[in-house]
């Protein structure tokens, strides 16, 4: 099947939510976007979706706190789930924000496709391999960004790229692992073309709903 191609620069905000209780129907396609607090999730989605302030960009990692919502059109989705893993959060938040993160991984029938953001320079965290392994468990494909590879030279990060595709093969899961740099546009067209192809299967059917407001 031939993906559709989407315009990310079209992508809005829809809304906060604390949890999946939260959330709108649990219908169309959502692809959520994981990781580090300091891994440079905003950043890729403002460097995807050409908006420099779509999802903000907090000068304290772990600011973001819930789950936001973004819409590239009717029935299809960008996630931005809240960030995990850094230091001085809370030991109380910290634990409420992984139980929400485990709740949308294994209960939101909606999403399709999961991207975990990783530092180049530091990949395959704790917490980063829990929610591979979560999404491996209920059969999710995921696509792993090494992001900030700007700050590597071209052999330490092909180097890097190698070492995460083979470490992620003990998962036996559908993982792909890529390159990535906001600053450089790296690897943005390799995230565009993923999210196509998650975003096209979406059956017609569930389109023509989202189109009509059923």
């Amino acid at each position: 099947m031939t993906s559709q191609t989407y315009n990310y620069h079209m992508t809005h905000f829809v809304m906060s939510a604390p949890d999946i209780r939260h959330l709108p129907s649990d219908e169309g396609i959502e692809v959520a976007f994981a990781g580090r607090s300091n891994a440079g999730k905003s950043s890729a989605l403002n460097t995807l979706t050409q908006q420099k302030a779509l999802a903000r960009i907090s000068k304290t990692p772990g600011r973001t706190q819930l789950i936001n919502l973004f819409e590239v059109e009717p029935g299809i989705r960008l996630v931005d789930l809240p960030g995990y893993g850094y230091a001085q959060v809370p030991e109380e938040m910290k634990i409420k924000w992984q139980r929400s993160l485990g709740e949308y991984l294994q209960m939101r029938n909606s999403l399709k496709g999961l991207i975990v953001l990783m530092d180049i320079r530091h990949p395959l965290k704790d917490l980063d391999r829990q929610m591979i392994e979560w999404a491996v468990a209920v059969g999710t494909p995921v696509m792993l960004l090494l992001t900030k590879a700007d700050k590597l030279a071209s052999g330490a990060r092909q180097a890097q790229v190698k070492m995460v595709r083979e470490a992620v093969k003990e998962y036996m899961g559908d993982i792909q692992v890529e390159a990535f740099s906001s600053l450089k546009k790296q690897g943005v067209d390799k995230l565009s073309q993923k999210l196509d192809t998650w975003f096209s299967e979406l059956p017609p059917e569930v389109l023509e709903d989202a189109l009509s407001g059923e």
